[in-house]
Parts: structure tokens; C-alpha cells; sequence
């Protein structure tokens, strides 16, 4: 048994020194970078597609870059329906017409809140009418803080709320009761160097977090509207909690009570249609009417044209809004009339109004400041005040005439003081 042990051990030491002799001569590989080297018809191939494809992109670029010159070509050389107005008997200037006191226009740029800029006009005008004082306050004061509530809007609706540019006479009145109203010289809103308003790119990075946000679900309307406010901070500038005026501090709120002196709510608006029955107050259903503010008084078109030319020639001015895309608008010629070749003025009437608003080729494109009333040619014409670039196309920069039958085919809403409609008032019930 010790015999055969040894024995088996000795084996395994000769094994041992046998393998390490083996192991002792063999060769090991060792590891190297060498530079790669494309298979060359493969190299072929893929160069083939790669310049293919450059060549396709090529071709791309230069179909819609042509495509892009035809149509920048074609905007510039369109061509837009105007008519004949050496006949038209007009006034010869705004100097012929009776006027409210106002401040010179303003003009909006690229804004699309004309809204603001005849609301806060008319508001100026009214302040010195009640208080004989001349000032000039601030429009994007209103129209920042018109954004912030349209934010919020948006997301009470779960997305289901107009986020635009544009708004109502009427949310002026909304915005000064909640967070009141300071002077033009402390808060301007707008950060650009030669001063003009734009809010085109502002816009765009709202309406697209706002996207993000519905889509996402993201609706804590706290976070929503410090991200509006960042965007509108860094366009706008950020607007004054208190200020410095004539020589006292004050704040918006403050501002408005103690120096501005108006009553917010003496002031009312009216339409005329008939989608809801006359003399019941409703809701003007616009777009930018995005509150759904129902506060409205509806009256026939015979009423609605008194109350406005009443109320200009005993110094009431009015907000007044309505469509702006007609041929008669001619900005060139300073003037807003109704050619015969859409209607003759015989049948200007309720139905022929209702019948543009049903199809909408009459909307709610702008709004303005009705400032005076003269009378040319056997025509009522009405001095308007614009903030519009086609108000300066003109000889009067920032004014236009309107005739009557713009007026009444084409004007949607007007917003006054009641002290200048109270008959008509007193036909509503309670």
C-alpha cells in the first residue's frame, strides 16, 4: 500500500516538471492597436449614400428656398381691393371736427392689444373730463397684468381658455379694480432700445409653455404663473409695486384712488344683435371676450348708432370696436366708409348687420377711441383715434374718419359712461 502511494506521488512530480518544460517553450500572444481599415467596397457604398443624400438635402434646400422667394415675391407685389374716393365728400382734416379732450396717438407695433391702447385712451380722456386732470398712464401696466389672468384662466379651464393677444374694452375696468393702475413715465413695458412695443417672440414663448403645460398636465397655477411672469419680466420689465408721483409715494392701487378719482363702475357697454332679445344684457361671444363677460346691454342698431352719436356731441367719448378688413377701411386715405359695390346705405339696416356677423365677415378685429363728430357731405363722420399702422398710412397719423355707415354696418361694441345713456338704461330691467 506505502509502495503504491509512492508511487503514484512520484508520478504526479514528473507530470508537473513535464508540463512546466512544456509550458516554458510555448509562445504568448500579446495585445496591439493597429489602425482600422475600412473594407473598401464598403467604404465605396456608404460614401455613395452619404452623397446621395447631400446631394437630396441640396436639392431640398434649393426647392424650398425658391418656393420661399415665390411667395415672399408674391406678398410683396399682392395686390389688395381699394376703390375710387375722388367722389367721397370727407372731412378735410381732424381739425374740423368737434373733440373730446385726448392725449396724441400711440402706437401699438407689433402688439396685438388694441384693446389696451383705446381703453386707456378713453380713460384719459374721461379723467379729464370728471377731474380736469391731463395725464398719461400706462397701457402694459393693463396688459401685463391682462396676461397674468389669462394665465390663470388657462389653467382653471384646464386649457379649455383663449390665451391671446387680444381682449376687450371692458377687461380694463376688470384689471384696474384688482390691481389698480400707475403712470406711463414709471412703468412703459418695453425693454427695447428704440422703444417700439413687441410682443411677437414674448407671445410665442408663453402660448408655448402654456402648450407644454396642457399637455403635460402640469397644473399648479401657482408655477404657472411665476413661469408667465419670468417671461414677462424679461420682455416687458417688471411692473412697480409703489412709485414716486409729483413728489408722493404710492402704489398702483393707491394711485388709482387717490389721484385718478374715477369710478370703475360707471362705466357700461352695449351691442346690437340679434342672436339674443333687445333691451337683456348677454354675453358679447368673441374670442377675446375670453371671461365671457355678460355684462352687455343688447339694443336695436337705430339705438346703438343714437347712443354713440348722442354721446360724442355732448363730450362723452366712447371705446368702440368691431371690423377693421374691409375695402372701405383705407388707411391711405384716412378714412373707413362703405363702397356701394358691398352695400348700398339704403340697406344698411339690423339684418344686413346680423346677416355679416351670422357669416362672420364682420368680427371683432380692433378697438379704438371715438374722439369727435363733425358733418360733411350730408354724412355723419366720427374722428377715431388709432393705435393701428393703418392709421398711418395717412396724412393724420394715428386718425382716421369713420362714416356713418362703417359705423353702423361694421362697429360691434361700445363701452361710455352711464350718465351718457341713462334713458337708455332705464328701459332695462332690473
Amino acid at each position: 500500500m506505502k509502495k503504491s502511494l509512492s508511487l503514484f506521488i512520484s508520478s504526479l512530480l514528473i507530470f508537473g516538471l513535464i508540463t512546466s518544460f512544456a509550458l516554458a517553450g510555448h509562445h504568448k500572444d500579446k495585445v496591439k492597436y493597429v489602425k482600422y481599415v475600412p473594407d473598401k467596397v464598403i467604404k465605396e457604398m456608404i460614401d455613395q449614400d452619404k452623397a446621395k443624400a447631400k446631394k437630396e438635402r441640396e436639392k431640398t434646400a434649393a426647392i424650398i428656398k425658391k418656393i420661399k422667394e415665390q411667395k415672399k415675391k408674391e406678398r410683396e407685389n399682392r395686390k389688395i381691393i381699394r376703390f375710387d374716393v375722388s367722389k367721397i365728400k370727407k372731412p378735410a382734416s381732424p381739425k374740423v371736427f368737434k373733440q373730446v379732450w385726448h392725449n396724441p396717438p400711440v402706437a401699438q407695433y407689433l402688439t396685438g392689444t388694441c384693446w389696451d391702447f383705446s381703453a386707456t385712451s378713453f380713460m384719459e380722456s374721461e379723467i379729464y373730463r370728471i377731474t380736469g386732470q391731463k395725464m398719461k398712464l400706462s397701457e402694459m401696466f393693463t396688459a401685463y397684468y391682462e396676461y397674468v389672468e389669462k394665465a390663470k384662466g388657462f389653467v382653471r379651464t384646464r386649457g379649455n381658455s383663449v390665451f391671446g393677444q387680444g381682449s376687450e374694452s371692458n377687461a380694463l375696468i376688470r384689471i384696474w379694480k384688482k390691481y389698480g393702475i400707475v403712470p406711463e413715465s414709471v412703468y412703459r413695458g418695453v425693454l427695447r432700445k428704440d422703444g417700439r412695443h413687441d410682443h411677437s417672440q414674448m407671445y410665442k414663448e408663453m402660448k408655448n409653455f402654456l402648450n407644454f403645460v396642457k399637455s403635460n398636465g402640469y397644473w399648479d397655477e401657482n408655477e404657472v404663473v411665476a413661469h408667465i411672469k419670468i417671461i414677462l419680466n424679461k420682455y416687458m420689465g417688471e411692473p412697480p409695486k409703489t412709485f414716486t408721483y409729483k413728489g408722493k409715494t404710492y402704489t398702483p392701487k393707491s394711485f388709482l384712488k387717490d389721484v385718478v378719482k374715477i369710478n370703475l363702475d360707471d362705466y357700461v357697454g352695449f351691442m346690437s344683435t340679434e342672436s339674443i332679445p333687445f333691451y337683456t344684457k348677454g354675453e358679447f361671444k368673441v374670442e377675446d371676450n375670453w371671461w365671457h363677460s355678460k355684462d352687455y346691454y343688447n339694443v336695436p342698431l337705430d339705438v346703438f348708432y343714437k347712443i354713440i352719436k348722442r354721446a360724442i356731441k355732448n363730450g362723452y367719448s366712447l371705446t368702440i370696436g368691431g371690423d377693421v378688413s374691409e375695402p372701405g377701411y383705407y388707411g391711405e386715405e384716412d378714412i373707413a366708409v362703405v363702397p356701394t359695390f358691398d352695400i348700398p346705405y339704403e340697406y344698411i339696416n339690423q339684418d344686413s348687420r346680423e346677416f355679416r356677423i351670422y357669416n362672420r365677415t364682420t368680427g371683432d378685429d380692433h378697438g379704438i377711441h371715438l374722439i369727435g363728430y363733425t358733418r360733411v357731405g350730408g354724412r355723419d363722420w366720427f374722428l377715431i383715434k388709432d393705435s393701428a399702422r393703418a392709421a398711418r398710412r395717412g396724412k393724420f397719423k394715428g386718425y382716421l374718419f369713420y362714416r356713418e355707415d362703417y359705423v353702423k354696418l361694421k362697429m360691434l361694441t361700445i363701452m361710455l359712461h352711464k350718465d351718457a345713456v341713462k334713458d337708455i338704461l332705464a328701459r332695462f330691467k332690473k
